[in-house]
C-alpha cells in the first residue's frame, strides 16, 4: 500500500515538474517531440502551447486547431504555395482566411497576434476581427495577401487601439482613400511597427504619418509606399525612437553631377534622420542623393537597395562607408566589385540577398553581374554570413568549395544561375555542391536553381547524402534521369518541404521518392513527365496525403509598355501535402484533386 502511494506521489511530482518545464520549450520541433513521449506530456503541450505556425492552411481544419491548442496567443497561417509569389500558381487557387477568422474570433479568447501570409482576406474578415478581437489584438500581419481594401483597414484602425504591429508588406490592397491611416493616428498610442511597404497605398498623407509618430512614442519601425522624402521632414523630427525606415521616394530630380558624387545634401539639407535609425531602405535613391546617408552610414546595420537607382560604382562608394552592416538587400548590379568591397569593409555581414535586376540595365552596366569571382571574395571576407540568396551570371565548383570552407555559420543558401549567359565556365557543379554541403553543417534551407547539365545524377545523389539537417529545399533544372532523384531520396532525413521545377523526372519517380523521404510533409513540382490522368502518382497515395493537379496553362500578360501582350507557357503542377482536414472543398476550375478511387474506377 505504501509502495503504491509512493508511486502515485512520484508520478504527481514529475507531472508538476514537467508542467513547469515544458512551457519554456519554445522551438516547435522540440515541442513536437515532447508531445509524443506520453499522453500526459501531450496534454501539457496542448494547454501550454502559446504559438503555432501552419505552413499550409489546408493541413488542418480551424476547429481541429482550437481543440488541440485552446490557449494559443499567436497564430501564423500560410496559404498559397510559395510559387504564387512568382505568378506560377493561379490567382484563384485558394487560401481563404474566412473560416480561420470565424474560428479564431469564436474560440481563441487569449489570441493577441495573427500573421496571415499569401492568403485571401476580405474586408468582412477584418471587420469581424476588429469587432470581436479589437480590444486584445496586438499584432496583425497581412503578409503578401490580397482581396481586401482600405475599408477593411479602417475597421482595424478604429477598433484595434492596442495594436503594436500592423504589417501589409507586398499585399495587393484596393485603395479607396487614406482615411484608415488618419484613424490609426487618432486612435492608437502604442504602435511600434507600421508597414505598408511595396503596396499601392498612395493616398496616405504625410501629416498622418507625422501624427502617428507624435502620438506613438514607441514607434521603432515605419515602412511605407512612395512619398516624396521632403514631405517627411516633420515625421523624422517626431519619430525620436525610430530604428527602421523603408520606402519614401526621390521623385523630384535634383541637379545632376557630371563626375563623382554630390557631397552636398542640396535640397535635402533639412533632412535629419532620427538618432537611433540603423535600418534603412530608400526608394529611387540615386547617386546624387547618396550624401544624405553619409552621416549615418557607419551606424547602419541593415540596408535595402533593391529599389535604389545605383550602379556598381555607387554601390562600392556607399558600402565601404558601412562597416557595421549586418543585412544587405540589393540587385545583381552590385557586381563582383561590390562583393569585393563587402568582403573588405563589411566583416559583420550576416544576411545577403541579391535579386535579379532588369536585363537591359545589366547590359548597359557591364560590371553589373555577380559571378564566381565575387562570391569567392565575399566568402573569404564575410565569415559571419548566415543567409545568402544570390542570382549569378556565372558560377564554378571552386566558388562553391570556398563557400563550404569559409562560411561555417551558413544556415540558408540559395543560388540561381541566370540563363542570359550562354557560356558557363565550369559545369556540372557536382563537386562544388558536395563541398559546400559537407562544409556548411548548419544548413537548414537550400536552393539550387541551375540549368540542364548544371548538376548530374551523381551531384543530385550528393545533395541527398550531405543534407542531414536541411528542412526546406528548392531544386531547379537538376539531375539527368529518374535514377538521380531516387538516389537523392535515400538521404535528406530531415526534409519536410521539397519544391522542384523544370526537371526531367517522371510521375512514378516523384511518387517513389516521396515515399522514401520519411520526413516529407509537402511537395510542389512544376514541369515533369506526366502520365495519363496522373495514374503513376497513385504510388504515393496514402492516408492523410492530399494530391492536387494544376494543368498546364497559357498566361497572357502585358509587356509593361502597354503595347504588346506576352504569352508564357506554364507547365503542369503537382501539389501534395499531409492534411488532417481531408480533401479541401474550395477547388477552383484551375485545380483538380487526384482522387485514387476515381482513377482506379476510370
Amino acid at each position: 500500500m505504501e509502495e503504491r502511494n509512493s508511486t502515485r506521489l512520484s508520478s504527481s511530482t514529475n507531472d508538476t515538474v514537467w508542467e513547469c518545464v515544458i512551457p519554456y520549450i519554445q522551438e516547435s520541433r522540440d515541442r513536437d517531440a515532447v508531445s509524443l513521449v506520453c499522453k500526459r506530456w501531450w496534454q501539457i503541450d496542448a494547454i501550454t502551447r502559446k504559438h503555432i505556425t501552419m505552413a499550409l492552411c489546408y493541413t488542418a481544419k480551424p476547429e481541429q486547431l482550437s481543440r488541440r491548442f485552446p490557449h494559443l496567443e499567436s497564430v501564423k497561417l500560410k496559404g498559397k504555395p510559395r510559387a504564387a509569389m512568382f505568378n506560377l500558381i493561379p490567382e484563384d487557387w485558394g487560401g481563404y482566411v474566412t473560416p480561420w477568422v470565424v474560428e479564431i474570433t469564436k474560440s481563441f479568447s487569449k489570441l493577441k497576434a495573427l500573421h496571415f501570409r499569401r492568403m485571401i482576406v476580405r474586408d468582412s474578415d477584418l471587420e469581424l476581427l476588429a469587432n470581436r478581437r479589437g480590444k486584445v489584438l496586438q499584432v496583425l500581419k497581412l503578409d503578401k495577401c490580397s482581396g481586401f481594401s482600405t475599408d477593411g483597414l479602417l475597421h482595424i484602425s478604429r477598433s484595434c487601439k492596442n495594436l503594436r504591429t500592423l504589417l501589409m508588406e507586398e499585399s495587393y490592397i484596393i485603395e479607396k482613400d487614406g482615411e484608415w491611416a488618419h484613424e490609426l493616428a487618432l486612435n492608437n498610442t502604442v504602435l511600434e511597427n507600421l508597414n505598408f511597404y511595396m503596396t499601392d497605398l498612395l493616398q496616405v498623407r504625410a501629416e498622418d504619418l507625422e501624427l502617428i509618430a507624435r502620438n506613438c512614442k514607441s514607434l521603432v519601425s515605419m515602412k511605407i509606399s512612395e512619398c516624396e522624402i521632403t514631405n517627411l521632414l516633420g515625421f523624422f523630427r517626431a519619430a525620436a525612437a525610430l530604428e527602421e525606415f523603408g520606402g519614401g521616394a526621390f521623385n523630384d530630380q535634383p541637379e545632376l553631377v557630371e563626375n563623382g558624387y554630390n557631397e552636398q545634401p542640396g535640397k535635402y539639407a533639412a533632412l535629419v534622420f532620427p538618432p537611433r535609425l540603423c535600418q534603412l531602405g530608400l526608394t529611387y535613391l540615386g547617386k546624387n542623393e547618396m550624401s544624405i546617408l553619409f552621416p549615418i552610414a557607419s551606424r547602419l546595420r541593415k540596408l535595402d537597395l533593391l529599389y535604389a537607382l545605383l550602379d556598381t560604382a555607387a554601390h562600392c562608394f556607399l558600402l565601404q562607408r558601412c562597416p557595421n552592416l549586418e543585412i544587405l538587400e540589393t540587385r545583381n548590379v552590385v557586381g563582383d566589385r561590390g562583393l569585393e568591397v563587402l568582403g573588405q569593409y563589411c566583416k559583420r555581414l550576416k544576411r545577403l540577398r541579391i535579386e535579379r535586376g532588369a536585363d537591359d540595365q545589366e547590359m548597359e552596366d557591364e560590371e553589373g553581374a555577380v559571378t564566381h569571382r565575387g562570391l569567392i571574395d565575399l566568402a573569404k571576407g564575410c565569415l559571419e554570413l548566415e543567409y545568402m540568396a544570390v542570382y549569378v551570371s556565372d558560377i564554378t565548383n571552386e566558388a562553391l568549395e570556398v563557400i563550404g570552407t569559409y562560411l561555417k555559420n551558413l544556415s540558408d543558401f540559395r543560388l540561381v544561375l541566370l540563363d542570359r549567359e550562354e557560356r558557363i565556365t565550369d559545369l556540372p557543379l557536382d563537386n562544388g555542391v558536395r563541398a559546400l554541403l559537407r562544409g556548411c553543417h548548419n544548413l537548414r534551407r537550400f536552393a539550387l536553381y541551375v540549368r540542364p547539365g548544371g548538376l548530374t545524377d551523381v551531384g543530385l545523389s550528393y545533395v541527398g547524402k550531405y543534407s542531414p539537417n536541411v528542412r526546406w529545399m528548392l531544386l531547379g533544372y537538376v539531375g539527368e534521369s529518374d535514377h538521380g532523384l531516387l538516389e537523392f531520396s535515400k538521404g535528406c532525413p530531415s526534409l519536410q518541404k521539397l519544391e522542384v521545377r523544370g526537371c526531367c523526372f517522371s510521375e512514378r519517380a516523384l511518387a517513389l521518392a516521396t515515399l522514401q523521404l520519411k520526413s516529407l510533409r509537402y511537395l510542389w513540382v512544376q514541369g515533369y513527365r506526366a502520365s495519363s490522368a496522373g495514374r503513376d502518382l497513385l504510388a504515393m497515395a496514402r492516408p492523410f496525403w492530399n494530391i492536387e493537379l494544376i494543368p498546364a496553362r497559357r498566361v497572357i500578360a502585358n509587356d509593361g509598355n502597354n503595347a504588346e501582350t506576352v504569352v508564357s507557357e506554364h507547365p503542369a503542377h503537382i501539389l501534395a501535402y499531409y492534411s488532417l482536414a481531408g480533401q479541401r472543398t474550395d477547388f477552383p476550375d484551375t485545380v483538380k484533386p487526384l482522387d485514387p478511387t476515381y482513377l482506379l474506377a476510370e
